[in-house]
């Protein structure tokens, strides 16, 4: 799988201008289009959560040329979602959210190739965030697990 790294830096400076309306706008379709996944937030500072959002996806686009780093802090913050009580089936709603939030925010600099640029990236994340982590079996199979 390879990323279009240029698209993907061109892209993310673009939303960096309007950085706390996409965070914003994430965590309101997240919630609205996934009630179930509000409670892993219950402990959360909603306050802050949104610059811990973006501070990841700097920490993925800084780095998007060094894998060792970007995969071992990837490895990281997958084990520490699990604490949160973040399963694997949760990975799809929140790539979907972050991807709805990116092209609402960015508009017509949303094209079909930034659009592909990130769903790619996305996956990726998500595959190397999963690989760090150490889930039960039936937590990985979707038919056992109960979306809410």
């Amino acid at each position: 799988m390879s990323l279009n790294v240029d698209l993907l830096r061109n892209s993310f400076t673009l939303l960096q201008a309007e950085k706390h309306e996409f965070s914003a706008l994430f965590y309101r379709t997240l919630f609205s289009d996934y009630p179930q996944v509000q409670p892993l937030f219950a402990h959360t500072d909603m306050a802050e959560q949104p610059k811990k959002l973006f501070a990841s996806l700097v920490l993925v686009v800084d780095n998007l040329a060094k894998a060792d780093i970007l995969t071992n802090a990837l490895h990281g913050l997958g084990t520490r979602h699990i604490k949160y009580g973040v399963l694997p089936i949760h990975y799809p709603m929140v790539g979907g959210t972050l991807l709805k939030a990116m092209a609402a925010t960015l508009k017509d600099d949303w094209t079909p190739e930034v659009a592909d640029a990130w769903t790619t990236a996305y996956s990726a994340i998500a595959e190397i965030m999963l690989a760090g982590c150490d889930y039960p079996a039936e937590t990985l199979d979707p038919e056992s697990a109960d979306p809410g």
